[in-house]
């Protein structure tokens, strides 16, 4: 998530759009944010700690993004509500790993409470799909039944990982697939969960502020080896008691 943030402090999406450009910075003009971008491309911008940027879905112009104060979630200092962590534990829910990007990406651009624009246009699409194709974006499935409830998807580079949106069709849906994805994160060694933004909903699981200078650092560390994404298993289910186990929370 994000890892991910939502808009006006909801779980799901991300704050994205005209609103609050003093936050961060812009570092391309209009006539700019139409030149061609390349999976490789892409995975430079985000070892450089910049992430492209939509106006909304009907606008094919991408922007790139570097925020003065960036949002991250320490993976060692994460918190887990006890009644969502006994959520985890009564699976609930089947969460599964890269098994349906596409849907994932649906859901995410799907009108949500308090946001009815998405910022995920076609050109975002395209670029992300590519990056799952090769392995550096990854999406987690929350299932009730056969029904896609919830999801995030982000992408995987060296020991980093950085959110891209999150959505839910059930209470809690989304919730759960953060915490599968901060086992998965833990389990593999990564160490740095990127957020780009913070909201009162994630500063619930532990996320803050880090100035630009200090976000580089982290950054820069976690670039030096590679981390497993596929620590967890990707070929079935991943139960609750496991990924509680990642976080040394039993959820009884």
């Amino acid at each position: 998530m994000p890892v991910v943030s939502g808009p006006n402090g909801a779980p799901d999406g991300k704050t994205r759009g005209r609103h609050g450009r003093g936050k961060y910075d812009h570092m391309a003009n209009r006539e700019s944010a139409f030149i061609e971008i390349t999976p490789e491309v892409l995975l430079k911008a985000y070892a450089c700690g910049i992430f492209p940027m939509a106006e909304s879905a009907d606008d094919p112009a991408l922007y790139w993004i570097e925020p003065e104060m960036r949002g991250i979630i320490p993976l060692d200092r994460f918190y887990l509500p006890g009644r969502l962590a006994r959520t985890v534990r009564s699976d609930r829910f089947t969460v599964m790993v890269n098994r349906d990007f596409d849907g994932v990406l649906d859901g995410c651009a799907e009108p949500q409470p308090g946001r009815q624009r998405t910022w995920i246009n076609a050109r975002i699409r395209m670029l992300y799909r590519k990056l799952y194709e090769r392995r550096h974006c990854h999406s987690i499935e929350v299932y009730d039944g056969d029904a896609l409830v919830g999801g995030l998807y982000g992408v995987s580079l060296g020991r980093a990982f950085f959110g891209e949106s999150m959505f839910h069709r059930a209470r809690d849906a989304s919730k759960v697939a953060l915490v599968h994805l901060i086992a998965r994160l833990r389990a593999g060694g990564f160490k740095l969960l990127d957020t780009q933004f913070v909201t009162d909903h994630l500063k619930g699981f532990g996320a803050v502020e880090v100035p630009r200078r200090q976000y580089h650092k982290l950054l820069e560390a976690a670039l030096g080896s590679d981390g497993d994404f596929g620590a967890l298993p990707t070929s079935r289910p991943v139960t609750g008691k496991e990924a509680l186990a990642q976080l040394n929370i039993s959820g009884a």
